[in-house]
C-alpha cells in the first residue's frame, strides 16, 4: 500500500470550491448518506442497476483502497461528500484500469466529473498505469461528454447495450489544453462573481464610524454602489445610515461578497453567517493574520480552509479591499475614499498600502479603471487569478500588477504569453527577489527583465514608471515600429530626447530631431507636428513644448491646446513633456523627456514582441519520457540514461583512483584521451592545469596523471578525445521567482566572472531556444569570430530545446548543468552533466492535475 495524496481544494465550472481527497474508511456513513440522495436514474446510470442501497461487503470494499493498484478520490461541500471517482488495474501490474465516477444529483453539470479524471489520471500514471477503461450506458450523455471533451484519444465499442471505452492517460498537447482552458474558465467565473456581486455584507462596521470597516461601509454607501449594501452588527440597529442586521440571513436580500474587519478571532464566526447567507466571497480587509507570526498564520490557513469549505474564495487578509467601476456595478469596497475616473485598465497590487497611493496616483493622472484587486496576503486569490479574469473582460483593455512576490510563477509566465497577445501586461515587480539554492548560479537583474520580455511582459521598476506606461497604453496606439520623431520648441529638450532614445534602444528618425524654435507660433508648433506624423519614415513622436521668453511666443496656451489634436490624428502614439500649459486630452504627458521616451521605449519593446512569430513547441525526435522515469526511479539517478533518455548522449568518464587505473581505462577507451581532475569545479579548468588533453600513449597518461593527483588530489577522470569546438555551458536551474529556466552562455573565467548568461523560461518553444544562443554577448564567437569557421548554433538550440523539455516533463529534475558542451561546425559534443533531482513528494507549480 502507498501513502495517501494530501486534501486539495479545487474550482467547480462555477467558481465554488470544494475539496478533493483520498477516500478513507472512516468514510463508510457518509458514502451510504450520499447513495440515498442519489435519484434512481442515477443509481442506475452509475451501477446497471436500481442498487438502492449499499451492501455491507460492497461498502467495505469501496472505502478499502491501497491508494496503488485501487484508487479512490471523494469531493466534498463542507462536511457533505457528494461525489466519488475511483479506478481499479485490471491485473496483477497491469497497464490498463477501469475508471468510474459518480456524482450527487444536485452537484452534477458543474465539472465535478472533470476534475476528478484530471486526479485519478495522474494518481494512476504514477502508479505505472498507461490506459482507462470504462463502461457507459448509452443513456448517461454527461458522463460520455466528461470522456469526450478531455482530448483523450478514444476507442470506442458497443457490445451488450453497454459503450466500451478505452483510452490512454498520458498528457498531450491536447488535453493539457482543455485542462488549461476549464482551469481558465472556472478561475474568471470565481472572480466575476465577486466583481460584480448583488449586495454586499459589511462585518465590523461600527456605530460611532471609526474604523476600517465603517470607512469601507461609507466607500460602498457613497459610490453608488447599485446593489444592496447590508451592515452586520451584533447590537445597532442602523450604522452609517443604513439598516443593520445581526446576520446576513436577517436581511432577506442576496449577498454575494462579505467584506470581513473583525480581529482573526472573530474570522470564523463571520465565514459561517456569510456562508449561510450564499456568500461567493471574502473580501477580509482585517490585520493579524500570517504578517503576524506563526499563530496568525495558523489563523490564516483556518479561515481559508473554512471558506472554501463553504464553497467561497478569499481575498487577502490584511488587503485594501476590491473595486468595479462599471456603471452597472460602481463598487468601491477599499479604503480608498476616491476611485479613479471609469476606464478600461485593470490595476492588481498585493500590498494595501501601496494600492492606496496607486490608485490615487491614477486618478491624478486621468488614468481610467475598470477594476481593481488588492491581494493582501495572498491567501487564496492571486494575480493569476486576476489574469484569468481580465483575459476576457471586455471592459478592459490594460492589464497592471504590482508584485511583491510570484506564488506560482510558471502559471504566471505561461498566463502572462497568452494573455499579452491581446492585452497589454505592465507588472512592478519588487527588486528583492527569494534566494535560490546558495550553489547554483541563476538570473541577475538584467536576465529577469528578459525572462519577463519573453512572456511579453512589460517591466517597470517604479511606481511613476507604472503609471507612465499605462496611460500610454491606454490613450495611444502602438507603435508599428522604433523610428521616433523629435519635434520641440527648445534644441535643448530635443537633444536631451534624442539621447534618451539612444540610451532606450529607439531610433530617431533621419531628419530628427526638428526644433521650430522659441518664437514659433501655437499653428506653427501644430504644423510641424502634423508634418512629422505624416511622415513615413517615422513611427511615434515626441513632442516637447519650453516655456518661452517673454514676448517670443506668438500664441495663448489655449491656442497652441486647440491646435494639437487635429495635427496628431494620424493615428500614431505620442508622448509630450509640455512644460508651460498642457498637452491635449488623450496624448500622456510626461514631466520630462527622459520619462517620456522611457515609456515610449517600453511599449515599442512590447509591440515588436507582438509582431514576432510566437514559435512553437517542435517534435523532437529521440525522446522516451519512459526511460526518464526508469532513470529517476533508480535508486541514485542514473543521469547518463535520464539525459539519453532526451536524445542528450554525454561523452563517457571514467573515474579513476590512481595513476595505474588511469592508464589501464585510458588503454581501454583507446588513445588518445583526456585527463582531468575529478572535482566538478575543476574538470573544465583548462587555465589551472586541471584537464590535459591529447595524450597519445600510456607513458603521456601516467605523466599527466601524476601531475594531476600531485595538484589537486587522487581522483581522475579518463575521457576520449573529441573534435576541438567552441565551450559552452547549458544549465536548467529552480528560479525562485519563475521557476524552471534554461541559461546559455559560453565558457570560460572571464564570461563567468562577467555572468553572460542568458536566460528563457520553460517551457522553450523553437524561437526561445534560437533566441538563447545568440542573447550572450560573447555570441558572435559562435558565428565565426577572425577567420573561425560559423559552429552548428542550429545543434545548440536543439540540444537547449531538449534540456527544457525534460525540465517540463520531468518536474522532479530541479538542476541541470552541461559543462562544457564544445560546439563545432558538425554538430556538439557534451563533455560533462551534472543533475539534481527533488523529492517526488513536492510537486512543482502549475504541474499536474487542477488545485488551489
Amino acid at each position: 500500500m502507498t501513502t495517501a495524496e494530501p486534501a486539495v481544494d479545487v474550482l467547480l465550472s462555477d467558481g465554488s470550491t470544494v475539496q478533493l481527497r483520498p477516500i478513507d474508511p472512516s468514510d463508510a456513513p457518509e458514502i451510504v448518506a450520499m447513495h440515498s440522495r442519489f435519484s434512481e436514474r442515477t443509481r442506475y446510470l452509475r451501477y446497471f442497476s436500481p442498487y438502492p442501497r449499499i451492501p455491507e461487503r460492497d461498502l467495505h470494499r469501496f472505502v478499502n483502497v491501497d491508494h496503488r493498484d485501487r484508487e479512490a478520490f471523494v469531493i466534498s461541500a463542507g462536511d457533505r461528500i457528494v461525489a466519488v471517482g475511483r479506478y481499479e488495474r485490471l491485473g496483477p501490474a497491469g497497464p490498463d484500469a477501469e475508471v468510474a465516477f459518480v456524482v450527487e444529483d444536485a452537484y452534477q453539470g458543474r465539472g465535478i466529473g472533470s476534475v476528478l479524471m484530471e486526479h485519478l489520471a495522474d494518481a494512476a500514471r504514477r502508479a505505472g498505469i498507461v490506459n482507462f477503461v470504462a463502461e457507459v450506458l448509452p443513456a448517461n450523455g454527461q458522463m460520455l461528454r466528461v470522456f469526450a471533451d478531455f482530448g483523450y484519444q478514444i476507442q470506442r465499442q458497443f457490445a451488450d447495450g453497454v459503450v466500451h471505452l478505452s483510452f490512454p492517460i498520458i498528457p498531450t498537447e491536447a488535453t493539457l489544453e482543455v485542462q488549461r482552458g476549464r482551469e481558465h474558465r472556472t478561475e474568471a467565473r470565481s472572480i466575476a462573481r465577486l466583481l460584480a456581486p448583488r449586495g454586499v455584507a459589511v462585518y465590523g462596521a461600527s456605530a460611532t464610524g471609526q474604523g476600517v470597516g465603517a470607512a469601507v461601509l461609507g466607500h460602498l454607501r457613497d459610490g453608488g454602489f447599485t446593489g444592496s449594501v447590508v451592515p452586520v452588527h451584533p447590537a445597532a440597529v442602523r450604522v452609517a445610515g443604513l439598516p443593520a442586521y445581526r446576520s446576513a440571513v436577517d436581511a432577506g436580500l442576496p449577498v454575494d461578497l462579505a467584506v470581513v474587519a473583525v480581529p482573526p478571532a472573530a474570522a470564523a464566526a463571520v465565514v459561517a453567517d456569510a456562508a449561510a447567507a450564499g456568500t461567493h466571497g471574502l473580501v477580509v480587509i482585517s490585520a493579524g493574520f500570517a504578517e503576524a507570526g506563526v499563530d496568525g498564520a495558523a489563523s490564516q490557513r483556518a479561515l481559508v480552509r473554512a471558506a472554501h469549505a463553504a464553497g467561497m474564495r478569499v481575498i487577502g487578509p490584511n488587503c485594501l479591499g476590491v473595486a468595479n467601476t462599471d456603471p452597472a456595478v460602481r463598487l468601491n469596497a477599499t479604503l480608498a475614499p476616491r476611485l479613479p475616473v471609469p476606464g478600461r485598465v485593470g490595476i492588481f497590487s498585493q500590498s494595501g498600502a501601496f494600492g492606496v497611493a496607486l490608485l490615487a496616483e491614477a486618478d491624478r493622472r486621468g488614468l481610467g479603471l475598470s477594476s481593481f484587486v488588492s491581494a493582501g496576503n495572498r491567501a487564496d486569490i492571486s494575480g493569476n487569478d486576476l489574469l484569468q479574469y481580465w483575459r476576457d473582460d471586455p471592459g478592459t483593455d490594460v492589464i497592471m500588477l504590482y508584485l511583491e512576490t510570484f506564488g506560482n510563477p510558471r502559471k504566471f509566465a505561461r498566463l502572462a504569453r497568452r494573455i499579452g497577445r491581446d492585452k497589454p501586461v505592465v507588472a512592478l515587480a519588487s527588486p528583492a527577489r527569494p534566494a535560490g539554492p546558495a550553489d547554483l548560479t541563476g538570473p541577475d537583474a538584467t536576465a529577469v527583465s528578459a525572462l519577463f520580455a519573453q512572456s511579453g511582459v512589460i517591466r517597470v521598476d517604479t511606481v511613476s514608471e507604472l503609471l507612465d506606461v499605462g496611460v500610454l497604453l491606454a490613450n495611444q496606439p502602438l507603435p508599428t515600429g522604433d523610428r521616433v520623431g523629435v519635434v520641440g520648441n527648445s534644441s535643448a529638450l530635443t537633444g536631451l530626447a534624442a539621447t534618451a532614445c539612444a540610451a532606450q534602444g529607439l531610433t530617431v528618425a533621419d531628419g530628427y530631431p526638428r526644433d521650430v524654435g522659441p518664437r514659433a507660433s501655437a499653428a506653427e508648433f501644430a504644423d510641424a507636428l502634423a508634418v512629422s506624423a505624416a511622415d513615413d519614415a517615422v513611427d511615434a513622436l515626441v513632442a516637447l513644448f519650453a516655456p518661452p521668453l517673454p514676448g517670443q511666443f506668438t500664441g495663448t496656451e489655449a491656442d497652441l491646446t486647440a491646435a494639437l489634436p487635429a495635427a496628431l490624428s494620424g493615428g500614431k502614439p505620442t508622448v509630450a513633456t509640455f512644460l508651460v500649459g498642457g498637452a491635449p486630452a488623450g496624448m500622456p504627458s510626461y514631466p520630462s523627456a527622459e520619462e517620456a521616451v522611457r515609456a515610449l521605449a517600453r511599449v515599442t519593446a512590447y509591440a515588436q514582441w507582438l509582431r514576432r512569430p510566437t514559435g512553437a513547441s517542435p517534435e523532437l525526435p529521440d525522446i522516451d519520457a519512459a526511460a526518464a522515469q526508469a532513470a529517476l526511479r533508480a535508486g541514485d539517478t542514473d543521469v547518463t540514461a535520464l539525459l539519453a533518455a532526451y536524445g542528450i548522449d554525454v561523452v563517457e568518464s571514467v573515474p579513476a583512483g590512481t595513476v595505474d587505473e588511469a592508464v589501464e581505462v585510458a588503454a581501454r577507451l583507446g588513445f588518445p584521451v583526456a585527463l582531468k581532475a575529478a572535482a566538478a569545479g575543476l574538470r573544465h579548468r583548462l587555465d589551472l592545469g586541471a584537464v590535459r588533453l591529447d595524450l597519445p600513449d600510456s607513458v603521456a597518461v601516467r605523466r599527466a596523471g601524476t601531475e594531476l593527483v600531485a595538484t589537486f588530489g587522487a581522483d581522475v577522470l579518463v575521457q576520449p578525445m573529441v573534435p576541438p569546438g567552441v565551450a559552452c555551458v547549458v544549465e536548467l536551474v529552480e528560479d525562485p521567482a519563475f521557476g524552471p529556466v534554461v541559461g546559455f552562455g559560453l565558457g570560460g573565467v572571464a564570461t563567468e566572472l562577467l555572468g553572460d548568461r542568458a536566460w528563457r523560461a520553460v517551457p522553450l518553444t523553437d524561437r526561445d531556444a534560437a533566441e538563447l544562443v545568440d542573447a550572450p554577448r560573447a555570441a558572435p564567437l559562435l558565428r565565426g569570430h577572425r577567420g573561425a569557421a560559423p559552429v552548428d548554433r542550429a545543434a545548440l538550440a536543439d540540444l537547449l530545446l531538449r534540456v527544457g523539455r525534460l525540465a517540463d516533463e520531468q518536474p522532479r529534475v530541479r538542476a541541470v548543468t552541461l559543462n562544457p558542451v564544445l560546439a563545432r561546425p558538425d554538430g556538439l559534443s557534451v563533455l560533462h552533466a551534472d543533475v539534481r533531482v527533488g523529492s517526488a513528494d513536492v510537486p512543482r507549480p502549475d504541474t499536474g492535475p487542477r488545485r488551489l
